[in-house]
């Protein structure tokens, strides 16, 4: 319940107390009587606020029902006894009037004045405890929320190194070989590199960025293939400007490049985003050696990232013997 609710809450109580206790019987009763209302609307609002702010909070407990009764009792006391001294005391010393007639036992005024208290206890006990659960699940709400943000910084890490693991082997090789194409790999690493590393730190990039970031790693895995005519990528991008999580397409990309056979097949990558849904589909051939799943560290990182920011996504992953087809829809209209 949220703090502008409990606060209606507690006017309209009182509102309904004060129709009840004052207002209506001003109306109805005589004029010694009202005092009396006015006198146990005072000592109701009194013991309401004492038993709201400090007895339920230090005594209720549902795992030790003695301290709740005892906090009761304490509120149901504390009520009898103000009213005790404003009607038996204080007002027949100074008006002259009294509730009760003369010479009535403390004793039987305690025991009669119960009932009248235990309405303002009760609903102060409810009232508070409507606040302490609502400051409980608002906590549970930040932790969650707290401990959401930690896991997606922590799996977009575990993204990063992993992409750079696979560049620097690629460079290592070209520059064993002495190839021409080091230098190019170098500079395009480079440019990734400062594109990462500003992008991981934002929540959401523009998927014209995440999109520029697949064609910048793919262009730095054609320089070692033989025929990067084999990579085929169809793009129909309407609105590049819709948001997306950074680094979440890259690993599946990155897997294709690891596990997938570029030699004589390649693969095939289309990405659109038709009524801001974006599609991305991904088909690669296996290496023949390659049986198992390919399924990686990445690619388990991802579809953990997608459960938590992306909750009504598709995503179909057909990994047979010797294709792996990836086919993911997110619907990016409300980000």
């Amino acid at each position: 319940m949220k703090p502008k609710q409990l606060l209606f809450l507690h006017i309209f109580y009182w509102a309904m107390f004060l129709v009840g206790t004052i207002i209506v019987p001003a109306f109805v009763y005589k004029k010694g009587y009202i005092a009396f209302k006015l006198t146990y609307l005072l000592t109701s609002f009194v013991c309401f606020y004492f038993n709201y702010f400090f007895i339920v909070p230090r005594f209720f407990d549902i795992k030790k029902l003695y301290k709740a009764i005892a906090g009761f009792s304490i509120s149901v006391t504390c009520f009898v006894v103000i009213r005790y001294f404003t009607e038996e005391i204080f007002l027949p010393h100074f008006f002259g009037i009294r509730n009760y007639p003369e010479g009535t036992e403390f004793g039987y005024y305690f025991f009669d004045n119960i009932y009248n208290s235990v309405t303002s206890i009760f609903i102060s006990t409810v009232f508070c405890l409507f606040k302490i659960y609502s400051s409980l699940d608002a906590e549970r709400l930040q932790l969650v929320e707290e401990k959401k943000n930690a896991e997606l910084k922590a799996l977009k890490t575990q993204i990063n190194p992993h992409f750079i693991f696979n560049t620097l082997n690629n460079i290592y090789s070209l520059v064993y070989q002495k190839s021409e194409k080091a230098l190019p790999a170098i500079e395009e690493l480079g440019q990734l590199l400062r594109y990462s590393t500003k992008d991981l730190e934002e929540d959401f990039i523009s998927l014209d960025k995440e999109i520029g970031y697949i064609d910048s790693l793919i262009e730095l895995e054609k320089l070692r293939l033989r025929n990067p005519e084999l990579i085929l990528v169809k793009k129909n991008i309407k609105h590049p400007h819709l948001n997306i999580s950074p680094m979440l397409l890259v690993p599946f990309v990155e897997n294709a490049f690891k596990h997938g056979d570029l030699r004589g097949k390649g693969f095939e990558l289309k990405i659109s985003d038709q009524n801001k849904v974006l599609h991305f589909y991904l088909l690669n051939f296996k290496k023949d050696k390659m049986k198992d799943s390919v399924s990686g560290i990445g690619i388990q990182n991802v579809k953990k990232r997608l459960e938590i920011l992306y909750p009504k996504h598709e995503l179909s992953i057909k990994d047979s013997e010797t294709e792996f087809i990836v086919d993911l829809k997110i619907d990016l209209n409300d980000e």
